[in-house]
């Protein structure tokens, strides 16, 4: 009669698990969630998933940036700064302005310290008026 009821637990137990993944991803802004998923990335199987879903994620968001990082990632652009060089010049206009646009807002690190900060303030204050 237990034999039964094994699809159940199965299902109990996957409930369970996503249930805490869920909880992990809200608590703190998955502060607790990220150890777990970068350790998740070294299993084959589940980094060619997380890959995909991003892809398709990303796909969706963003097209001609999607397609821009898919034509470098095949031209091997991390390898060589030559051949970024020449798989920039083969992107099309709007997936060469929507990669630059996302290198551009991923390089731009804020102030490090409280002067930086102030100093930014009033070079703003400055500039509006």
């Amino acid at each position: 009669m237990v034999t039964y009821f094994i699809p159940l637990y199965i299902l109990g137990a996957l409930l369970l698990l996503f249930g805490v993944l869920v909880l992990l991803g809200r608590f703190r802004g998955g502060r607790y969630l990220k150890p777990l998923l970068a350790v998740a990335t070294k299993v084959p199987f589940l980094d060619r998933w997380m890959k995909k879903a991003s892809r398709a994620a990303l796909e969706k968001q963003n097209p001609d940036l999607a397609s821009a990082i898919l034509k470098l990632e095949r031209a091997g652009v991390m390898r060589d700064p030559l051949s970024a060089q020449r798989a920039m010049s083969k992107l099309t206009a709007a997936e060469r302005k929507a990669y630059l646009e996302a290198a551009g807002s991923s390089d731009a690190p804020g102030p490090s310290n409280r002067a930086e900060r102030r100093k930014l303030e009033k070079a703003r204050k400055s500039a509006r008026g």
